[in-house]
């Protein structure tokens, strides 16, 4: 797909796209492609005499070239958060500075980007250029990420009732331990995501193209990622904490089958020599000179299993 968008009294604008438009006539603010067709990128390069990157490329482009200028183009390529469930992954997109026109390109279309073309971000304020859209994209993933945080922060509690307060089965600790790797795995990404942001917000002050009010709201968005810094810091403490805790009641689990079989075993020590003893004089089997024998033999075995069994199961040992 393609979007392109003009400014309209601060207001993103979008533009219809006509086969035959030139799009450097539109001199649109903000050109928005994922999942664009090899005919789309190929007008947009003839449009404005560049080389986009394929999603391929982004994905293998090298950390160090992530951001550069050439002949007077910005280029960056940042990641952005895509979903909080299973499936939450990081989705690789490219922006290129040229002139008064910014250009994104993603093989997957993210929800801050629709935000953005229909303007639902109501905290963003009036926007003067691209560059101001560029920002407007930052700010918005790390809102994205924040709340992306809070649902991690909402599953750990629950999390946490489960293994503070019960004594967890096999089965609920194999569901906890679920749960926590994906908290993990989401706090990791959005960690990421979140490092490659300020990469990028630093890359756009060290170009010195940006205007007074551009750089205040840059340092902004600096803050916001400090804090979340800690955030997601502080996620990972917890998150080894509650891993520990599974573990142990995962091992006390263990401990207790291990400890019933040592139980069992000390029980049937005793019967175990009786026979042996008894078993080893006789000069004839079946010994039958001795009436009382067997039962006098089965009866001693009972006992000597019976009594450790109840002084056991006293103690506790077998509960």
């Amino acid at each position: 797909m393609l979007y392109a968008f003009t400014l309209n009294n601060g207001r993103l604008a979008r533009l219809m796209i006509e086969p035959e438009t030139d799009l450097a006539a539109l001199d649109p603010v903000w050109i928005d492609m994922h999942g664009a067709t090899d005919e789309e990128v190929a007008r947009v390069e003839q449009a404005y005499a560049l080389t986009l990157p394929s999603p391929e490329h982004l994905r293998d482009i090298e950390a160090s070239a992530r951001f550069y200028e050439e002949t007077g183009r910005l280029h960056l390529r940042s990641d952005f958060l895509l979903g909080t469930e299973s499936h939450a992954h990081s989705v690789a997109v490219a922006f290129v500075l040229a002139g008064g026109t910014l250009i994104s390109i993603h093989d997957e279309d993210l929800p801050i980007f629709r935000l953005l073309r229909i303007r639902l971000h109501a905290e963003s304020g009036p926007m003067e250029n691209s560059r101001d859209v560029l920002i407007d994209l930052f700010g918005m993933d790390i809102e994205y990420s924040a709340d992306a945080l809070e649902e991690v922060y909402v599953d750990l509690g629950r999390v946490s009732q489960s293994v503070l307060n019960d004594t967890l089965s096999d089965a609920q600790a194999r569901e906890a331990l679920a749960e926590i790797a994906h908290a993990e795995h989401v706090n990791g990404r959005i960690r990421r995501n979140v490092m490659d942001i300020r990469r990028a917000l630093s890359f756009l002050l060290r170009t010195k193209s940006l205007n007074p009010a551009q750089i205040d709201e840059v340092r902004q968005i600096q803050q916001d990622i400090d804090s979340l810094d800690g955030h997601t810091a502080f996620l990972f403490d917890k998150i080894n904490f509650l891993m520990d805790a599974v573990i142990g009641f995962i091992n006390i689990n263990q401990n207790k089958i291990v400890r019933l079989f040592s139980v069992v075993s000390v029980a049937l020590l005793p019967p175990t020599l009786i026979a042996s003893i008894y078993g080893m004089n006789f000069q004839f089997m079946p010994e039958l000179h001795w009436e009382l024998g067997y039962p006098f033999a089965l009866l001693l075995m009972a006992l000597t299993v019976g009594v450790p069994l109840l002084i056991f199961w006293r103690k506790g040992w077998l509960r």
